[in-house]
């Protein structure tokens, strides 16, 4: 049986951030491997400001080039949109039967949690690992204390993808927020003009 954990994200682009992220659970807990889960299109979120699937996808696989415990999973791309996570556990649950998930998720998607769909059932039949975020307030008691749920001080790092998008408009490096891989990528396919 491998422990899989799975960080979903719309990636757009990957950061050092979510490699961060990543790296930490893939490094500091009982998980054999991290999947980084590309959302074509989260419920909360607009779908017009995402680049494609498949430059996403490239970016993750470059990004993890040398990290034997990273793998990209574009299973979501073949799924109903938009992308609820009950629904994506419940069809990884089944096409692997021999691996057990884990989710990981930041601390401020605990604070809004009780509006996921099906959450009653995440939390019945998955493992939540959830890792600090700045802007994150409050915890609801209930998501506090729950035995699915374990929280860990790992790196916080305040990056936002919002931020990296806007600098790139700009023209400015990133150098401190971006693998030079992913930078050169999206000055090549020339994303923010």
């Amino acid at each position: 049986m491998k422990r899989i954990g799975l960080l979903f994200g719309t990636f757009n682009p990957i950061h050092l951030g979510h490699l961060a992220v990543a790296e930490f659970f893939a490094d500091n807990t009982n998980l054999d491997e991290v999947w980084l889960v590309i959302s074509p299109q989260s419920p909360f979120k607009k779908k017009n400001d995402l680049m494609e699937n498949h430059h996403r996808l490239a970016m993750i696989e470059l990004a993890i080039v040398g990290k034997s415990k990273l793998k990209a999973c574009s299973e979501e791309f073949d799924l109903p949109t938009p992308n609820y996570t009950i629904q994506t556990l419940n069809h990884l649950k089944k096409k692997y039967l021999k691996n057990q998930f884990t989710l990981i998720l930041g601390q401020d998607n605990m604070e809004h949690f009780d509006r996921w769909e099906e959450y009653h059932q995440i939390l019945e039949q998955f493992q939540i690992f959830v890792y600090p975020r700045s802007q994150s307030n409050k915890i609801p008691e209930t998501f506090l204390d729950h035995p699915k749920v374990v929280y860990f001080k790992a790196p916080l790092l305040n990056i936002s993808a919002t931020e990296i998008r806007d600098a790139l408009v700009k023209k400015k490096l990133l150098v401190d927020f971006l693998p030079p891989k992913i930078q050169d990528y999206l000055l090549k396919f020339n994303f923010y003009n």
